[in-house]
């Protein structure tokens, strides 16, 4: 008589949970029933690629980059690295290390492009290297005055640190104060509506894993070593300069996953959103889900979440603890909005010396740094993939994002009006004319960026209440409250998976990924 099949069920159909489930289905065909609910209708959580009037928008973008090998070896077998150039790259003559056996992006659609990361800060109408580098037209840019400021306050602050209590103390360590209020200050109130004198170390520890002055010294020097020397060093994760990118965002990737899932025999149900979790003996019994407004129960053996905390918590039956209902309630969220611009033009010139098509602007992210516009950061699509833009001769296709919360006005502001407000703020800083202006659309992400303030210091005991439901596991971003990139939170699908079918009970390894600083800084090999 056949066994029967174990029911797992995975919420959220972003990175974590279609790893999730196509590991499952992969490593032991036949063994599980895989149930994938998903409360939208599309498939990537926040590394989703929306398709307007032919012209794809990256939300957020995302450079797939990862110093875990396992996720990069994953990535390729899905999608294979070019083996031929790319439409810009023919334009403008650029060689890349492809791959001989890749194929033509011109020609095929399944294929990951070969990137250089180009992403700089625009203050004072000037732009700055990101992550600031120490390069002459840097300090030129600040000017005498700002540059022997934040020449003393580096020396200073390598003299004298300061107990790293605060974010902002996190950066004044490593930068210096003048550096930190210049490039630091007002982009992390921005992202968080929060001063970084408020805000948990956490984050700087989480994001920019040793980088300083001194990394960036370190890297210069770098550079200048033998080939023989280069290939040892190491690069911190926000100074790396190239990536792979799919040739129609990262949608295109978790769409392809989406249909390996069905065709392994997983179920996937759409618009379908879990809000009841019933226990029962320290385990998950069953989940009930809105299925197009319509309630269902769903049984299952093992549970796999990466919904929100809060919503995760928020929907469980019974007498949970006090505490942990109050830590999951109060955990925050920013939410992030994009205005969607389809240019004829653009004012701001490339003065650089890389080459680009029709010697447009370089960049794929430009950081908006300026103090008196919430605009926050500026996507240019053409630089991401040439294959996001319809008329890529001819159009110049941004996105202008902006971080909030759902209580914000700019959250709940009308389309036509948000669209107004971002075409200002370009106008006013001299980056477009308004005539430039052929299509426009706007997108909202709720909780896109789990925050470490309020509640989350309290975290550990919310996790440690958790782990005591034994068939729950708890991966990727929102999953685990956590501000992970895409890697690591297919990391965390990994272990929860490895888990699963070797029968480990404890979950410390699905919780530690990306919480040491070591993950960041040396490559993982398998």
């Amino acid at each position: 008589m056949e066994k029967a099949k174990e029911t797992i069920v995975v919420i959220g159909a972003g990175p974590a949970g279609l790893t999730a489930a196509y590991e499952l289905l992969a490593r032991d065909p036949g063994r599980y029933h895989v149930i994938l609910l998903e409360e939208s209708s599309y498939f990537g959580g926040i590394s989703r690629t929306v398709n307007y009037n032919g012209n794809r928008m990256d939300l957020g973008g995302h450079r797939f980059f990862s110093k875990d090998q396992r996720v990069m070896n994953w990535w390729n077998a899905r999608m294979p690295l070019q083996g031929k150039p790319s439409k810009d790259d023919i334009l403008t003559e650029t060689e890349k290390p492809l791959d001989p056996n890749g194929p033509d992006p011109e020609k095929t659609d399944i294929v990951m492009l070969f990137r250089n990361r180009v992403s700089r800060i625009y203050t004072l109408k000037r732009f700055f290297d990101y992550p600031i580098s120490l390069k002459p037209q840097t300090f030129v840019n600040m000017g005498l005055k700002n540059t022997i400021a934040a020449g003393f306050s580096y020396i200073a602050s390598l003299i004298r640190k300061i107990p790293e209590t605060s974010l902002e103390n996190f950066y004044i360590n490593r930068f210096g104060k003048k550096l930190y209020a210049m490039f630091f200050e007002n982009y992390t109130e921005k992202v968080w509506g929060r001063h970084p004198s408020t805000l948990s170390a956490d984050w700087g520890s989480q994001r920019v894993k040793g980088l300083s002055i001194l990394k960036l010294f370190e890297d210069i020097l770098g550079k200048l070593l033998p080939p023989a020397l280069k290939k040892k060093r190491k690069v911190e994760t926000s100074l790396i300069e190239q990536f792979w990118y799919p040739k129609f965002g990262p949608g295109q990737l978790w769409e392809l996953v989406a249909s390996e899932v069905a065709a392994m025999g997983g179920e996937i149900r759409r618009n379908s959103k879990a809000v009841v979790f019933q226990l029962e003996n320290q385990r998950v019994r069953s989940l009930i889900y809105e299925e197009n407004g319509v309630r269902k129960e769903l049984a299952a053996d093992t549970f796999i979440s990466s919904m929100p905390l809060k919503d995760l918590v928020g929907g469980m039956e019974g007498d949970l603890p006090a505490d942990v209902r109050r830590i999951a309630a109060g955990l925050p969220y920013r939410e992030f909005v994009t205005v969607g611009l389809q240019l004829s033009g653009i004012k701001l010139k490339n003065k650089t010396k890389i080459r680009t098509p029709y010697n447009r602007l370089p960049d794929c992210w430009i950081y908006i740094q300026e103090p008196n516009v919430k605009m926050g950061r500026l996507q240019v699509f053409n630089n991401w993939s040439p294959y996001l833009v319809k008329d890529f001769e001819n159009n110049i296709s941004i996105g202008l994002e902006y971080f909030c919360s759902e209580q914000d006005a700019l959250w709940n502001m009308p389309d036509d009006e948000m669209i107004r407000f971002a075409i200002q703020e370009l106008v006013s800083m001299d980056i477009i004319d308004e005539s430039a202006v052929l299509d426009s659309h706007v997108e909202h992400v709720k909780k896109a960026y789990p925050s470490y303030f309020d509640t989350y210091t309290e975290i550990g005991t919310l996790i440690a209440w958790l782990n005591t439901l034994g068939n729950l596991y708890c991966i990727g971003r929102n999953g685990q409250h956590r501000y992970n990139n895409s890697d690591h939170s297919m990391a965390t699908a990994f272990e929860a998976v490895s888990n699963i079918r070797n029968g480990v009970k404890s979950k410390d390894n699905v919780w530690s990924v990306n919480t040491e600083k070591e993950y960041h800084e040396s490559v993982k090999k398998t």
